[in-house]
């Protein structure tokens, strides 16, 4: 029988605070010189005492209500001791059987489809540690302590995990809500998300097995092939009468391996006691009301606004899951055409929005297919949501064809208006049937054996007329008028 995978995750996000969490030291050290955004606290020094910002306290409270968590009542810190070159103070200030937020869930759905609920059992509050750095070939390593004291929230599910498409499928969920609430920027390249992966393998009817945690995973992929590796190995291990021991790996992305670290510890090691210096803290129901009212969209909202919309699923879940994309089709999908006094139509609702739908294909496909070219993303551009909007109405209108839209697209991107640009350039489609009739006329006369074609009931000959007419006038003429005059003056 095969061997199934139980799965648990601990995901640590860096919350976008100004200071870190237990003091005045700013936090936004990215990009700076190694060990120069320190103070006493923590460094450990001697005396120093620990300040507990609110903002933090506050982000993570956002953050367990989007989750579903019930972040009522008391939540206190407690000493996490343990001994690493990157803590100075020999110990971590964590939250133990106080967290800040418990009992939650997320509901997730893989790629294939498979929808599942993952419950959320607890997020805490701590301090990060610095981070070791290991010179290629060098007989020491170097302690950058900038991020030591930056406010984290760990996240803790329960094993309802079986799969690595799964545990991704939640992981990019988590990095999504995050980003949207604006509690955390959420990126694993950064350092900004991390996971922690427990695993175990049994057969089907038997007890769990024994777990092993794969440390500081820093993306996504890496969290699915450890995963996919790691259920092999044990598999393997079992198979051949071995045993598995609770122990500590790192994972090896050369290699795509694990590797042990260390055997792991036990909740006793790290001598748990309440931290003397922080009183516990009351989370009260006025407290969380004020921090719910100023919670923005949740991706799960965004999904089904844009559903009800008439976007596609697909399409409607990469927009939801993507602040940037999401918050410039919202604004691209909210812009109106200026009133103009001698077109009414102008003036009704159906025709003051383009199409979401269609605003949607040139937003995914068009647009960011332009910018990968480019190696630009959406915030380095220089379009508007106003002109990306009025160019699906000018395709919806009939102003322009699609082809001329796509070779508008560049200078569009550049920051021109396409209502000036058609304007200006002349490019409105052709709707005079004279002018089309005489196209028609010419392509007729060039091509007389299609014409006998057609009219000796070949139909779909006249796909070779079609072309010529459309290139006799500039791609510009609105393709339903030419068919229309093109069967006319063929007698179909």
């Amino acid at each position: 029988m095969a061997y199934q995978a139980v799965i648990g995750l601990e995901v640590h996000l860096q919350l976008r605070t100004h200071t870190k969490i237990f003091s005045a030291c700013p936090a936004d050290y990215h990009g700076a010189e190694p060990n120069t955004f320190t103070d006493p606290f923590t460094l450990g020094l001697p005396g120093a005492l620990p300040t507990l910002n609110r903002e933090a306290v506050e982000l993570a409270m956002m953050f367990g209500l989007g989750l579903g968590c019930d972040v009522s009542g008391f939540t206190q810190f407690h000493r996490k001791n343990y001994f690493y070159p990157d803590a100075p103070k020999n110990f971590q200030l964590s939250q133990y059987d106080r967290p800040i937020a418990r009992d939650g869930h997320l509901d997730v759905t893989t790629p294939d489809g498979e929808a599942s609920r993952v419950r959320i059992k607890r997020a805490h509050l701590e301090d990060d540690a610095g981070k070791l750095l290991h010179p290629t070939y060098a007989p020491y390593s170097l302690l950058d302590l900038n991020r030591a004291g930056s406010a984290l929230i760990e996240m803790v599910t329960e094993a309802d995990i079986t799969g690595a498409e799964q545990a991704r499928a939640f992981l990019e969920s988590v990095q999504a809500i995050a980003q949207a609430l604006g509690v955390s920027d959420a990126t694993p390249e950064e350092g900004k998300m991390r996971c922690d992966v427990n695993i175990s393998v049994h057969k089907p009817g038997e007890p769990w097995g024994t777990k092993v945690e794969v440390k500081n995973l820093n993306s996504f992929r890496s969290v699915a092939r450890a995963i996919e590796f790691e259920a092999a190995r044990q598999s393997r291990v079992l198979d051949s009468g071995g045993r598995i021991t609770q122990d500590t790996l790192g994972w090896d992305e050369g290699g795509q391996k694990t590797f042990l670290m260390r055997t792991k510890e036990g909740e006793a090691d790290y001598r748990y006691f309440p931290e003397p210096d922080l009183p516990p803290l009351d989370i009260t129901p006025e407290w969380i009301a004020q921090v719910r009212a100023r919670m923005p969209e949740l991706p799960a909202q965004k999904l089904a606004r844009y559903l009800a919309a008439g976007v596609r699923a697909a399409d409607a879940g990469v927009l939801s899951h993507d602040v940037a994309l999401s918050r410039f089709y919202d604004e691209a999908l909210s812009t109106a055409p200026a009133p103009d006094a001698q077109k009414p139509d102008a003036q009704k609702p159906d025709a003051q929005k383009p199409d979401a739908q269609k605003l949607a294909n040139w937003l995914l496909t068009d647009v960011t297919g332009a910018l990968a070219a480019q190696e630009k993303t959406l915030a380095q551009s220089d379009l508007k949501p106003a002109h990306l909007a009025a160019l699906v109405r000018l395709i919806d209108a009939g102003t322009i064809g699609g082809r001329v839209a796509k070779d508008l697209l560049g200078d569009v991107l550049a920051g021109h208006d396409p209502e000036v640009l058609v304007q200006e350039r002349g490019l409105g489609v052709v709707t005079d049937t004279g002018a089309i009739d005489a196209a028609i006329d010419a392509a007729m006369q060039a091509d007389p054996a299609t014409v006998e074609k057609v009219r000796a009931g070949n139909a779909k000959a006249m796909n070779a007329l079609f072309g010529p007419v459309m290139k006799a006038t500039g791609g510009q003429a609105r393709p339903d008028v030419v068919r229309a005059r093109l069967q006319a003056k063929l007698g179909l």
